[in-house]
């Protein structure tokens, strides 16, 4: 019951759209209809600014970080902690409060990988912000964090975390689908550049 609990308080707590809710009450703008469409601080911080992109950022990674960290003084199991964080992320990506869509979840994957395993994470966070350096591109940090989540939750050690590192690795590669796409074709925008 412990478990249920706090799966569906890490669910519940990542479907809340910061993104929306930001852009919206701060710029009136929905980030749903403008720029890459989606809710993520990348979008939000194109549209509506910088501070409101910090924002969105700083309350995407938390509805991740807080869920597992409040768990992690119930729940003893690394494996059932790991779904406490994939509850989390799922709620994101499929928020009961825009009708099961979401966004891409990068964000809030930091926030629960940092309460799983802080170095660890720490080092998939460095790669993907130098990879955003090198290529002027936030979606290929993304996918360089989502590859690297699996390597670094292995070579620490943090075993009973790789199966689910391993599920958000897919999970936010099909997210970045187009992404891909673009990148693929060259059509990828950089960051902060106007949709």
């Amino acid at each position: 019951m412990t478990l249920i609990f706090w799966a569906a308080f890490a669910y519940v707590l990542g479907s809340i759209p910061f993104g929306l809710v930001i852009a919206k009450s701060g710029c009136n703008i929905d980030p749903r209809q403008d720029g890459s469409r989606n809710t993520g601080a990348t979008n939000v911080a194109r549209l509506c600014g910088m501070k409101y992109g910090i924002a969105t950022l700083a309350c995407d990674v938390l509805k991740g970080l807080l869920p597992v960290a409040f768990a992690a003084s119930w729940v003893e199991s690394g494996t059932a902690l790991s779904l406490v964080a994939l509850a989390a992320i799922l709620g994101h990506v499929y928020s009961c409060f825009m009708g099961f869509k979401g966004g891409k979840a990068v964000a809030t994957t930091v926030g629960a990988f940092l309460a799983l395993s802080f170095w660890p994470a720490l080092i998939a966070i460095v790669l993907c912000l130098a990879m955003v350096w090198l290529t002027g591109h936030v979606s290929m940090g993304s996918l360089t964090f989502a590859l690297s989540l699996p390597v670094v939750m292995l070579l620490s050690g943090n075993f009973a975390y790789v199966p689910v590192a391993l599920a958000v690795m897919v999970l936010l590669f099909w997210r970045h689908r187009e992404n891909i796409r673009r990148l693929a074709r060259g059509e990828e925008n950089p960051w902060l550049k106007k949709d």
